[in-house]
């Protein structure tokens, strides 16, 4: 097998999204679909990060603003934010992002070890950073992040 090849089937995909000015990936086999950004449902009581819930063909999906989350300024609805439906663990949840970027392989060498620098969120819920030429996503274990208890959605999403 030639080296191109090797690479090829070490290789990992990645749903790339953007939050802020950051690029940022998740496993894609987390990733259920893609929607455009609609009006969700407020839920009294619930923490700020967590816009409401939408109905998803007849499932109730709690839906997550990541850019609150992170704290990462005021977010803004255009026609490019986007909500990842994820199905994590058979739950589903769903993410609000700026845009989505593109689907990028990336290999096991261009996965670097993230530096624990104090960043938005905790190293713990990172993977690594993958780098492609210039460009450098910021990879997130998603499913360990959202089944996190800081995100408060594990009892809601097992209920």
């Amino acid at each position: 097998m030639s080296e191109a090849e090797n690479a090829g089937a070490a290789a990992q995909e990645y749903l790339a999204f953007k939050l802020g000015a950051e690029e940022y990936g998740i496993d894609i086999l987390k990733v259920q679909e893609i929607r455009g950004y609609e009006a969700v449902t407020r839920i009294a009581n619930a923490p700020e990060f967590i816009k409401g819930v939408i109905n998803l063909r007849g499932i109730i999906i709690p839906v997550v603003d990541m850019r609150i989350k992170f704290k990462l300024g005021e977010p803004v609805y255009d026609q490019f934010t986007v909500v990842i439906i994820l199905n994590i663990n058979g739950r589903v949840v769903g993410m609000v992002v700026d845009a989505v970027s593109d689907v990028t392989s990336l290999t096991e060498e261009q996965i670097k070890p993230a530096p624990d620098m104090g960043t938005a969120f905790s190293s713990e819920y990172m993977i690594g950073l993958g780098t492609i030429d210039e460009r450098m996503l910021i990879l997130v274990d998603i499913g360990r992040l959202m089944s996190s208890p800081e995100m408060g959605l594990s009892e809601k999403l097992a209920a």
